[in-house]
Order: structure tokens, then sequence, then C-alpha cells
């Protein structure tokens, strides 16, 4: 299942529901989608949406998806990388009246840029292309995030080690 997110921003972001809405039409997403549209107008025809979710199913959209979509809003996005999902996230630009400025692309682009935990997307005709290579993209970023019990497991091993 793939799960989009746009937030509660009170402009729309039709640019995005639409263009997830295609992509399903049109088969390139195999999967289903379940899109929380928020103040959009757009209503998705091939895809099961909502306008607002309650938080808990949220949560649980978030844990059984495949992948995650989202705004460029910070807590949309956390909320994956806090169960261990690299977030597609496709942030709302002022020029297409989706945002009061374009705080979010920035926002984005550094995230992007030196974490390396998210697939930022700004031009969303790449979209398509990015959630079929998903897998091999997720697998090829190293954005080098480790578990601290991985790390502590190991200096304990080495302290164990000397002991012996």
């Amino acid at each position: 299942m793939i799960f989009v997110t746009v937030g509660t921003h009170e402009q729309p972001f039709n640019r995005l529901i639409q263009k997830i809405d295609e992509l399903k039409k049109d088969g390139t997403i195999q999967d289903d989608v379940i899109i929380q549209t928020g103040f959009s107008t757009y209503e998705p025809k091939y895809c099961q949406w909502s306008k607002l979710i309650p938080y808990q199913q949220m949560v649980k959209n978030v844990a059984d998806a495949r992948i995650v979509i989202t705004h460029g809003g910070p807590a949309s996005f956390i909320m994956p990388l806090q169960v261990g999902k690299t977030p597609i996230v496709v942030p709302r630009q002022h020029q297409f009246n989706e945002h009061v400025n374009d705080h979010q692309v920035e926002f984005a682009r550094n995230v992007s840029n030196r974490m390396g935990t998210i697939i930022d997307v700004e031009d969303i005709e790449t979209l398509g292309d990015i959630i079929t290579n998903y897998d091999q993209i997720v697998a090829g970023m190293g954005h080098g995030m480790s578990s601290n019990n991985a790390k502590f497991n190991e200096e304990l091993e080495k302290l164990v080690d000397k002991l012996f």
C-alpha cells in the first residue's frame, strides 16, 4: 500500500493528488493507494481517500505502507522516519499557489542534502519513476542511519572480549 498525506494546510495540494491518481489510473502504481487530501478540491477517482484522517489511523497507515508520500511539512515526514521508512517528500510550491512561500521546498532540499533520509521530489513529473524505482533508490541512499543498539552491542562485545 502507498499512503499519501498532504497535511492540514488550508491551501489545496491538487497537483500531488491528481498526479497520484493519474499514476494509479495508468498502472504506474500497482499498489493500493490511500490519500489524505486535506483541503484539496480534487477528488481522486482511482484511489481511496479521506479529507482528514484521525491521528491513530495516520500512524497505522504510515506503519502499514510500503511507501509513504508526504508534502514538505516536517511533521508529516518525521512520522515515517520514526518508524524506519524513507518518505518521498513532494514540497508544496508557491508558484502553484500551494503555500504562501517556498519554505517547504527549501526545507526538504536541505534535509535531503544534509541528512539524506528523504527522497525530495521538486519536479512532480519524476514521481512515477521514483515510485517505480523506490526500493532501489532507498537501497542506494546509504544515509548512514544506524541503530544505537547495534553500536552499543558492538562496544559491549569488545569489552567482553577484553575481559576473556
